[in-house]
């Protein structure tokens, strides 16, 4: 690959791993300074708990380096498989399920009408909608539709399990081989999904395949929001499919039901795709990741749909530790590896990283810039004069985020042509953040794993002031955490600090994002 900005494949992914590894030092750099620079028990302990999570975030840094650098290599490792493969003799039988849950009708019907066109012997082929609609105009629509076409309608009265029950419910009636699912906004682009993914099945020990997912071009937010997803499918999931621990990621994919069956079917939780790849994973058998694109999903476009899908992840992620760390024992000892148990233990610290992590991280940096540290208090003029070249504490925390902030920028330019949507991904991780870690403390505690964002039905409808009052009612929490950095910031500044008064500005701006996303996109 020649990037006319940075040159060879190559030289790309050196770039991206030293930025990575950039990163992490920044983080081991600073903990270093901050233990030479204590004096007090207050500041070891500051220290203290800035060196465990710069411990968190070079690990997590170095273990996206490695995948990164391994994904290149996935190509090879795709076509050695590829020639192995041989023409099918016959056709198994696929049953294809698409999950609902008060979906529009309209978009259903047009996910079907591309589906069952798919290129495949129609006796060798059986839809199922899986409906767990409890909008009875929905439930009379779909069921009709369903009628019309020769679908397979089940209907449920309640969600026990959610997807994975809905599933789970089709499972025993279901006596087809092979298992293929769609969510209910992907338009079918390639009609040869199942000729060409059923091959791989050829290896009896292949339990599951996933192929490569992405949406529909949107606008700049959900173009950005894609990125989310283009990271994960361009660069982790190879990886982790040479571990043998790619990510059965939903839909677009297609199951062995044998081995579904003999696992007692879809764990039931949020995420069901992660803990059915992981429960796969320790019953030894073999997945693989397809990188190519066969349909594509409806565009997130409003941030109130990214942050329930968000909600939903983490709540998800944090289920999985617990279950991970329970259950990681029964991973085949002669087999397994220490790389495949930190796939999963990464994978499932993730969204929690992303969110927990950058909140401790800012909360500690207030209480650098407040602590008792032997930093200098630098006035404007002493700041213009250009004569202060000691390295503090806010060079080190400023250099921290300025690294945090262009590790997304340049890969989105090189890897995508875009700055802007680089620094979206920035913004949307701080606006994400406590939606993430209120969702990782409702799965600890057991709650419920349903999100109440929006308290308005009409919001849609909103505008100026009334939108802006809204915006903020719903994200108080984000507001007032912004406010008080920006009072902090403002105190610095009037007692000489200003380079710990920039510090704490930029963090009260980026965590303001959650309300402008809100109002700006709804």
């Amino acid at each position: 690959m020649q990037n006319k900005f940075f040159g060879t494949r190559f030289t790309l992914r050196l770039l991206t791993v030293a930025l990575f590894i950039l990163l992490a030092v920044a983080g081991f750099g600073f903990s270093a300074y901050l233990f030479v620079v204590s004096k007090s028990l207050y500041m070891y302990i500051i220290s203290i708990m800035f060196l465990a999570l710069s411990i968190i975030a070079g690990l997590f840094n170095i273990s996206a380096s490695i995948m990164y650098y391994r994904s290149y290599y996935y190509g090879t490792y795709l076509e050695k498989i590829k020639q192995t493969l041989k023409p099918m003799e016959s056709f198994p039988t696929v049953a294809l399920a698409v999950p609902v849950y008060n979906e529009n009708p309209d978009i259903v019907k047009r996910t079907f009408d591309e589906i069952l066109t798919m290129n495949y012997p129609k006796d060798k082929i059986r839809f199922y909608l899986l409906d767990d609609s409890t909008k009875s105009d929905v439930v009379r629509e779909l069921r009709s539709y369903a009628l019309q076409k020769g679908i397979v309608y089940m209907h449920r009265r309640n969600r026990k399990g959610y997807k994975a029950g809905a599933l789970n419910k089709m499972l025993k009636a279901s006596k087809e081989e092979f298992l293929a699912i769609f969510d209910y906004d992907e338009k079918l682009i390639n009609k040869n999904f199942l000729m060409d993914l059923l091959p791989y099945f050829q290896d009896e020990k292949m339990s599951y395949l996933q192929t490569e997912k992405t949406h529909s071009k949107g606008n700049l937010f959900s173009d950005s929001v894609k990125m989310f997803d283009a990271f994960f499918f361009k660069f982790i999931e190879p990886a982790r499919a040479l571990n043998n621990t790619a990510i059965f990621a939903g839909s677009c994919g297609i199951i062995r039901m044998q081995y579904l069956k003999k696992m007692g079917g879809f764990p039931e939780y949020v995420i069901e795709d992660t803990f059915f790849s992981f429960k796969s994973d320790i019953s030894d058998y073999k997945s693989i990741y397809v990188p190519k694109v066969y349909a594509l999903g409806k565009p997130i476009k409003t941030f109130t749909e990214l942050v329930k899908q968000q909600w939903r992840y983490n709540y998800g992620d944090t289920q999985f530790l617990k279950y991970f760390f329970k259950n990681n024992k029964y991973f085949n000892k002669d087999r397994s590896t220490s790389v495949q148990k930190m796939d999963y233990l990464v994978h499932g610290l993730g969204l929690n990283y992303l969110s927990v992590v950058l909140i401790m991280f800012t909360v500690i940096s207030i209480l650098i810039v407040f602590s008792a540290a032997p930093f200098v208090n630098l006035t404007a003029q002493q700041l213009l004069s250009g004569k202060y070249i000691g390295l503090d504490l806010e060079i080190f925390g400023s250099l921290a985020f300025l690294l945090s902030f262009m590790v997304p920028v340049i890969l989105t330019k090189i890897y995508f042509n875009s700055i802007t949507k680089g620094f979206m991904l920035f913004a949307l991780n701080f606006a994400l953040a406590f939606v993430r870690a209120k969702a990782a403390i409702a799965a600890v505690l057991k709650r419920s794993p349903a999100i109440h964002w929006n308290r308005n039905n009409a919001s849609a409808n909103l505008k100026g002031l009334k939108k802006l009052l809204f915006s903020i009612m719903n994200t108080k929490i984000e507001v007032m955490f912004s406010g008080l950095i920006f009072t902090l910031s403002l105190f610095a500044v009037m007692n000489n600090h200003f380079t710990g008064g920039l510090w704490l500005l930029l963090y009260g701006f980026m965590y303001l994002f959650t309300t402008i996303f809100l109002y700006k996109y709804g």
